[in-house]
């Protein structure tokens, strides 16, 4: 049988004290065990005594949980980051792969959509002459007056609108998504210069989610978005 008794726990303490010896990281970087240390020494000091060490141990420890934090939240918004990019560039590349019109137009409202993670996706051109029917093209692409453009990405103010216009709240029905509209709860408006001589065009964007797109959020990867957008465009409209 096993030893028990006085000769065991000796024993037991033996070891665990070599241990701790040969490795002190056992106890320093034990969160529990050291604010245990520190309180068992508070107690054997008396309540007349103030302890500056535990006290500034206690503020170490406070501005450490902090740091970590902000350290966690600082990696998740680079993965969220990265993770955002990759989505704008697969988004690109499909758009590159088109070979026809069509094709472009249908991908924008179709496996474009789905991989930025919206509902909607909507390509507004302005023009002075009455749309003629475009098909099943008018699902995606829809024509609309001069000045629809600015009228809607400023929300009917009179103040010129942003080139990128982020906002919640379910879109018009007079807007570009038709029947959709009212399952969008937030949307990303993006004004396109389609070159010299030629009216703007804009790029919508609409999600069921309230906070997918909201003022305050940053615009750089919707910015390259656009302006690669627009340069594809042009080509299709020379």
């Amino acid at each position: 049988m096993a030893a028990t008794g006085p000769a065991q726990d000796s024993r037991v303490q033996d070891e665990w004290r070599a241990r701790v010896l040969a490795d002190p990281g056992l106890v320093l970087d034990d969160p529990e065990v050291m604010r245990a240390l520190v309180l068992t020494s508070e107690r054997a000091m008396g309540g007349n005594v103030v302890d500056l060490r535990g006290m500034a141990m206690e503020r170490l420890e406070s501005r450490l949980e902090r740091l970590e934090d902000t350290h966690r939240a600082v990696i998740a918004a680079a993965y969220e980051n990265l993770a955002s990019t990759n989505q704008i560039h697969r988004a690109l590349l499909k758009l590159l792969d088109a070979d026809k019109f069509e094709t472009f137009v249908m991908d924008l409202g179709g496996s474009v959509a789905e991989i930025l993670g919206v509902e909607a996706v909507r390509l507004v051109l302005e023009s002075a002459e009455p749309g003629a029917s475009l098909g099943k093209l008018d699902t995606i692409l829809r024509v609309k007056k001069p000045g629809f453009t600015e009228h809607y990405m400023s929300g009917g103010r009179p103040a010129p609108a942003r080139p990128i216009v982020l906002r919640q709240g379910v879109p018009p029905s007079s807007g570009p998504y038709g029947e959709v509209a009212a399952d969008l709860r937030s949307e990303a408006l993006m004004r396109l210069d389609l070159g010299k001589g030629r009216l703007p065009g804009m790029l919508a964007m609409g999600s069921e989610d309230p906070h997918r797109f909201k003022p305050g959020q940053g615009t750089d990867l919707l910015a390259f978005f656009t302006g690669t957008f627009e340069r594809v465009l042009r080509r299709w409209l020379s």
